[in-house]
């Protein structure tokens, strides 16, 4: 054969496989609804150009079933027989055929011997119906050249092999190296030619990058159009009813994961039609449509690719996971009462564990799930599995956009630099002497940083990364400047405190060892222009360590119509703190001027009062619980948090400039209540409802403080005259 016919075969190949796949496509389409018009044509159209050119290229077996099929698919088009399960899977059965065909013409140059005229004889019977729907159709016109459904542009387009493609992106990869190193020297030698140079390197260095980048992103959709056929295969293999929904298709990412994601993915839909999903019959009885739903959902964030796997089934039983865990000996018996709900739904990934009931040739054999994770972690990717029983399960998976260059600040903790992706980075934020305590407040043990009045957790990259760091707690009075990056994770922001902040740059990616890759703090790593190595920071999961953001937080399953966010329910930040004898009480966060912390031996008595001094003035402080009528104690005097605590935890409130500080025995956390809420009917209490297992009373600022302000509004400058006397 020669190189010119070797590239005309080459061609065909390529060609009829995106044609079959569009047939497949079509057809799972068709299946459910037969009286779409526009994919008849474009799935007619698809085994027409297939049999056209296996005429030119003298492949008859290939030719003859293709024939076949196109008749049938004719006699459809034509209104002469109604499309059903028996034709769709026929026509499916005709798909499998020529892709093997296909398989064979690539390895050997022959069509093989595969069962075509079988295939055939199960198609012709089929043509041969009448059962006469509809009047008949137009007859098939090949639409001409140029027009859009897969046919030729001419010289507008060209195929090139991705092996040339990771070639290309290698040699881009350490050219980036080498023009940071050759920035950096530019920059420390201060030699204008040589700057200058580096500056026209780095353009055209950062023009190709984007280029070879473009060419290697693809949709996901390139994976997922085999979905269907899949899901309807096993589906009908189990005995049951599913729909498949896919959100996202347009989501791109490099061609090398598109290809390594695709088993994983399939073992997914697999796993959840064979092990979620409940039987027509079960799901009826429990309340749920017969037809179970299987969503696929991709979406960018945070400079990552997330890719959602939910089912509607019957959810993941961890009572019996533990069990079957401790059966098969994956853990010990002590353990396995030990263990959190979360760390027994991720027992699934480990190999051999499998809760079902018998082998069958979709799930039993404890194999799947430990692949899923390792070929996701190969790749730079997390994957997390999240259930409720009876309601249902999902499957989120993290993978990077490519695997080879990305954008990143640099920061340094202890000296070490670290990479975070600039994606992941709202804002920059440096703060010096006494402005520091006034921007960052402790509450509780954590701290909090008031960004353009919104508190946001602050949280310590030295303290993260080393535990003796991470139990000491912030002392703002004491940091000479506050360096903090403002990160988003998920939808929740925080801030991180660094010890410095460098510059911006673009690096190429480096994955972790395997022994490396359970830390989940760390991304990859780097090597930086100066040659040395960096580490590239994980945002969600710095989040997750921290306690910024729960595990559970978005562990939302797939329903038949999920419920719209309520957008129109107000919401107001409440502050939770703990009064006299731990009492959960809540405040609106917006009328907290301040959280300050008094050392007890700066408080003083003056006419019965406690009272600080508190920037030039004289602030009265008051235990929050003796505001309340019902809490209110006989005798006048200093509440027992103030006569017990070295630090005397206070919240400021401030009505017409005039202050008073609310002594609390804690500070917890701030949450987000709905507005409007079922009234209480006691004095200063605007309601009561149970918060994280207790009762916590919410409290009216305006209410119980207004007479607190009008007195030291009266009688303010005589007690400031009496403590400077």
């Amino acid at each position: 054969m020669s190189e010119m016919d070797e590239a005309i075969v080459r061609e065909f190949l390529v060609e009829s496989r995106d044609n079959l796949d569009q047939f497949e496509r079509g057809l799972v389409e068709l299946e459910s609804n037969p009286a779409a018009r526009g994919t008849l044509d474009t799935v007619f159209r698809a085994i027409h150009s297939i049999k056209g050119a296996t005429g030119f290229l003298g492949l008859s077996k290939l030719g003859a079933i293709s024939h076949a099929g196109e008749t049938l698919l004719g006699r459809v088009r034509d209104g002469r027989i109604a499309m059903d399960a028996e034709i769709a899977t026929a026509l499916l059965a005709l798909v499998d055929c020529i892709r093997q065909m296909l398989v064979n013409i690539e390895r050997t140059g022959a069509e093989g011997d595969e069962a075509g005229e079988t295939l055939i004889a199960r198609l012709v019977p089929l043509q041969e119906r009448e059962e006469a729907t509809s009047a008949p159709a137009a007859p098939f016109l090949d639409p001409p050249e140029g027009d859009a459904g897969g046919l030729k542009q001419g010289a507008s387009n060209i195929r090139v092999a991705v092996t040339e493609l990771d070639t290309l992106m290698n040699l881009v990869g350490e050219l980036v190296t080498a023009r940071n190193e050759l920035l950096q020297h530019s920059v420390l030698h201060q030699d204008p030619a040589l700057l200058t140079s580096a500056q026209r390197l780095n353009i055209i260095t950062t023009q190709l990058q984007d280029g070879i980048m473009k060419t290697r992103m693809q949709p996901i959709d390139h994976v997922w159009n085999k979905f269907p056929r899949a899901v309807r295969d096993a589906a009908i293999q189990c005995g049951k009813k599913v729909r498949l929904d896919m959100e996202g298709r347009e989501t791109e990412l490099d061609k090398t994961l598109i290809e390594a994601i695709r088993d994983p993915l399939m073992h997914l839909l697999r796993n959840a039609i064979g092990h979620g999903i409940e039987r027509p019959e079960r799901r009826v009885a429990s309340g749920k449509p017969a037809e179970g739903r299987l969503v696929l959902r991709a979406f960018h964030a945070e400079g990552q690719v997330h890719i959602e796997v939910s089912d509607d089934g019957a959810g993941i039983d961890v009572a019996a996971l533990r069990a079957k865990a401790l059966e098969r000996g994956v853990i010990a018996a002590d353990r396995a009462q030990a263990i959190s709900e979360q760390d027994t739904l991720d027992l699934i990934f480990l190999p051999g564990l499998s809760t079902a009931r018998e082998v069958t040739s979709m799930s039993g054999r404890g194999v799947g799930m430990d692949v899923v994770k390792t070929n996701i972690e190969q790749i730079g990717g997390k994957v997390s599995v999240h259930s409720q029983l009876g309601t249902g399960t999902t499957i989120k998976i993290r993978i990077p956009l490519t695997l080879a260059i990305m954008p990143v600040l640099q920061v340094t903790a202890r000296g070490d630099r670290y990479a975070i992706p600039q994606a992941s980075v709202l804002e920059l934020v440096r703060l010096e002497g006494a402005g520091i305590p006034k921007a960052v407040q402790q509450m509780g043990e954590a701290a909090v940083y008031r960004l353009r009045g919104s508190l946001i957790p602050l949280i310590s990259l030295d303290g993260e990364l080393w535990p003796a760091g991470r139990r000491a707690r912030l002392n703002p009075a004491a940091m000479p400047v506050a360096n903090i990056v403002v990160l988003q994770a998920e939808d929740r922001t925080f801030g991180l405190l660094v010890d410095d902040i460098n510059d911006t740059q673009e690096i190429v990616v480096k994955p972790l060892g395997a022994h490396l890759r359970s830390i989940s703090l760390f991304a990859g790593a780097t090597i930086m222009g100066d040659g040395r190595v960096a580490l590239i920071l994980d945002v969600p999961g710095l989040a997750l360590h921290s306690h910024v953001v729960s595990e559970l937080r978005g562990t939302g399953v797939a329903t038949d119509e999920p419920a719209p966010l309520d957008t129109t329910e107000e919401t107001e930040s409440l502050l939770m703190l703990v009064g006299d004898d731990d009492a959960r009480m809540a405040v609106p966060l917006s009328d907290v001027m301040r959280l300050e912390a008094f050392d007890r031996a700066s408080l003083e008595s003056v006419g019965g009062e406690t009272v600080v001094q508190y920037f030039g003035d004289i602030l009265r402080l008051v235990a929050i619980g003796d505001l309340l009528p019902e809490r209110r104690r006989q005798r006048r005097q200093p509440s027992s948090a103030v006569e017990t605590s070295p630090a005397v935890q206070t919240v400021i409130y401030e009505k017409g400039g005039h202050r008073v500080g609310l002594i609390v025995n804690g500070i917890l956390d701030a949450i987000e209540l709905p507005r409007h809420l079922r009234p209480a009917t006691r004095f200063g209490v605007r309601a009561s409802m149970v918060i994280g297992g207790r009762v916590t009373e919410i409290l009216d600022l305006n209410t119980i403080c207004a007479p607190l302000v009008a007195k030291r509004a009266e009688s303010g400058a005589g007690m400031a005259q009496a403590v400077r006397a």
